[in-house]
């Protein structure tokens, strides 16, 4: 029982490792992309600190949508496959 313990613990720990970087992955390509959305034309100082934070922020906000769709899609697809 024991032996079964760690396999599953392993399982966990190597999951919530690739959660993780699944998550920084998909933040990095959204600050990525924003950077070629002209803020120039939104923002009244776009170099500013706020400026900068509302970029961060928002490549927070969606790499995390990315990420959790990627991580559901995972899910669902292992989910699907020990169906049969």
């Amino acid at each position: 029982m024991a032996d079964g313990n760690n396999v599953l613990s392993s399982f966990v720990s190597f999951s919530t490792v690739l959660h993780i970087m699944i998550y920084l992955i998909c933040i990095g390509v959204s600050w990525w992309a924003l950077q070629e959305f002209r803020f120039d034309v939104l923002l009244k100082r776009p170099k500013s600190a706020p400026a900068i934070m509302l970029q961060i922020l928002l490549s927070i906000a969606l790499g995390q949508l990315v990420a959790s769709f990627f991580i559901q899609y995972l899910g669902l697809s292992i989910g699907f496959g020990n169906m049969f």
